[in-house]
């Protein structure tokens, strides 16, 4: 056997565990399974509630823009394979290619979110289904308001994930200095996701849509994108770091982030086909 090969970190199996598994990789699994439940309950309420409708119920099909909920699907598949990207990358060591993949998927997790929002915004306004005037709008805000709450929290935890690859390994590293650096990296970060899901993808779909102008978009927006272009110099800053102390003895940690957020967008494949698609068959 080479040195590399016997050098080589199994990124599956630990042996100092039990179980074999690494203990990490385990508290997730176990996260994830009472997630399971969790999810399963909202969802079968829905379901419930779908076959016996009670009067003045709204009407999904006339509430449902499926063109739009399609798209975000689409988007988070694809940040489904991003992330397997990631992973893929920092087991080989390719830290600059994780920290791509992570941007990425961060990205189409801000997308869906923010087609999120504009869709909850277009029901309660235009269509006027509300939390509380149906019963259908309340198991579907339920259901798909928790989902993105999750969604959310994924895209932090890969933020964080992100700011984390840039711990400097110096041994002159710490103190007040590091700790400042990190705080203004971790709020570019937060400022570039809040401001493209609440602001940016909502304006870009209405753009879309047809309702008013490119003109319109950039005078109405223009704080939002000065925003998220002065995070992302902040960010393109701290890229320029090298000697960090994160490397492919951290796959396991990016991996079990992964497992986080395949689970969300498995569920939400679940959640699209028994609430949207379930509609129009």
């Amino acid at each position: 056997m080479s040195n590399a090969a016997a050098g080589a970190i199994d990124h599956h199996h630990d042996p100092s565990t039990a179980t074999g598994i690494p203990n990490k990789k385990l508290l997730w699994w176990a996260f994830l399974a009472s997630d399971c439940m969790f999810f399963g309950a909202l969802i079968s309420s829905h379901l419930v509630y779908r076959i016996n409708p009670p009067p003045g119920n709204a009407e999904p099909t006339k509430v449902f823009d499926i063109e739009l909920t399609s798209f975000s699907t689409f988007i988070l598949l694809m940040s489904s394979l991003m992330m397997a990207l990631a992973v893929n990358a920092i087991q080989r060591g390719q830290l600059r290619s994780m920290r791509n993949s992570l941007l990425t998927t961060i990205f189409f997790g801000c997308i869906f979110l923010g087609c999120q929002v504009f869709e909850f915004t277009h029901f309660v306004h235009e269509k006027k289904m509300t939390l509380s005037n149906s019963l259908f709008g309340s198991t579907f805000y339920t259901l798909t308001g928790t989902h993105g709450t999750h969604v959310a929290i994924g895209v932090l935890i890969l933020g964080l994930m992100y700011v984390r690859s840039f711990k400097s390994s110096s041994p002159h590293s710490g103190g007040i200095g590091e700790l400042l650096k990190t705080v203004v990296h971790v709020g570019a970060v937060c400022a570039a996701i809040a401001l493209t899901f609440i602001f940016i993808v909502p304006a870009g779909i209405d753009l879309a849509k047809g309702h008013g102008t490119v003109g319109g978009f950039f005078s109405h927006n223009l704080m939002p994108l000065l925003g998220l272009i002065g995070a992302g110099g902040v960010m393109a800053w701290f890229n320029r770091a090298h000697d960090v102390d994160f490397g492919e003895r951290n796959a396991i940690d990016v991996e079990a982030v992964g497992l986080y957020w395949h689970f969300v967008d498995i569920v939400w494949i679940i959640i699209f086909t028994a609430v949207y698609l379930l509609e129009y068959i």
